[in-house]
């Protein structure tokens, strides 16, 4: 149950740092008003935005997932996905603890330069014990 409350909390912090870029946010997880995003090919993303012709997605990672050898492939594949406007391609919000924001880009230089462009790594509350 608190680990469902801190991540709801952090999708908060990546909507309201989506927000502040200028995105509408589409659909998201853990939202009253919204519908859950629907799976992008296999994968899960906690919020799907949209400025103008760009469409952008939100992901929440954890340490087990910035652990996950699969992480790359996600990765790669959710930045190579077009809108129907070929020329926009696909942004990454990806939504990192404070603590795991060394790691979060140590993983992403690892990628393929025109992948690395379209990602941008927020840095999220790291969920002390002292958060209510």
């Amino acid at each position: 149950m608190n680990n469902q409350k801190l991540k709801r909390e952090r999708v908060d912090s990546l909507i309201d740092q989506l927000w502040n870029s200028g995105y509408l946010t589409l659909s998201r997880k853990y939202g009253k008003y919204l519908p859950s995003p629907s799976p992008v090919g296999n994968y899960e993303v906690d919020a799907i935005a949209k400025y103008k012709k760009k469409i952008a997605f939100g992901i929440v990672l954890t340490e087990d997932e910035l652990n996950d050898p699969n992480l790359i492939t996600k990765l790669e594949y959710l930045a190579s996905a077009r809108t129907k406007y070929q020329e926009n391609r696909i942004t990454i919000f990806l939504g990192v603890p404070n603590h795991l924001l060394i790691k979060a880009h140590m993983i992403t230089a690892t990628l393929k330069e025109e992948t690395k462009e379209h990602i941008k790594i927020i840095p999220l509350p790291d969920g002390n014990k002292s958060m209510k």
